[in-house]
């Protein structure tokens, strides 16, 4: 249970962190500020409840850790009901102290940093061009997180990997989409914004979901024979380090 509710936490952390950046502050940061708030946010995360969960909080990671069978399907579903939560939750509070300023905060108007193509894309991008974007993004995405969390990657430094690629990802796809290679994140503002929203859902859903699928095969073919470990067990310290911590700990 202890991972599913970390699930929970680090998706509620994104979200506040990354949504939150760009609806309480964008207009002061920009769309750079809001990318790095997303990497950072992801970054803090990965040391935090990593070795407790992997740190999905993305229900296209999870997909793609499925897919190269390091997790079992009902963890998988249990993580993708908890990212699912988190993001709400998230996005409710946000929308809460959104509404705090004078003259409120209307979120089907202002957006709540909902994803979006055709109109609603802050570049005016097609749903065509939206849909590839956000399945290249999301390789990007899976891939890194396979790839840094693999056996023969250098150990700790799979937190700086991913979060970095998010920022990247971001900076890449804000313009195009808010960027979302994450249906947990879009779900969660699409709840609040309804109409437009929900009905252009479904790309944020499908797409992500698409470019795990495409991540998944391409680390299947490059990466090189060898034990497979799960997510938890990459990003938990070494077994000497930790001996180390407990003995600092009792000195």
């Amino acid at each position: 249970m202890k991972k599913y509710i970390a699930e929970l936490v680090g998706t509620f952390v994104l979200v506040f962190g990354g949504v939150g950046s760009a609806v309480l502050a964008g207009s002061h940061i920009g769309f750079q500020g809001v990318a790095l708030a997303f990497g950072l946010s992801l970054l803090a995360m990965v040391y935090t409840i990593g070795p407790i969960s992997g740190c999905h909080i993305n229900p296209a990671v999870t997909c793609g850790v499925l897919l190269v069978k390091k997790m079992e399907v009902k963890d998988a579903a249990a993580y993708v009901i908890a990212q699912i939560c988190g993001a709400i939750i998230a996005a409710a509070l946000i929308l809460f102290i959104a509404n705090g300023v004078p003259g409120g905060y209307d979120a089907s108007v202002a957006g709540l940093g909902a994803n979006g193509y055709g109109a609603h894309s802050p570049g005016q991008y097609s749903m065509a061009a939206a849909f590839l974007a956000e399945v290249i993004l999301t390789m990007f995405l899976v891939l890194t997180v396979l790839g840094a969390t693999d056996i023969k990657a250098p150990v700790g430094f799979a937190g700086i990997a991913i979060g970095l690629v998010l920022t990247l990802i971001h900076l890449v796809g804000i313009p195009i989409t808010n960027t979302s290679v994450n249906p947990a994140r879009s779900i969660g503002s699409a709840v609040f914004v309804g109409g437009w929203a929900l009905q252009q859902l479904w790309l944020f859903i499908v797409a992500p979901l698409i470019g795990s699928v495409v991540a998944a095969v391409i680390y299947g073919i490059v990466r090189m024979p060898a034990e497979i470990i799960t997510m938890p067990q990459a990003e938990r310290a070494l077994v000497s380090e930790q001996a180390e911590r407990g003995q600092d700990r009792t000195a």
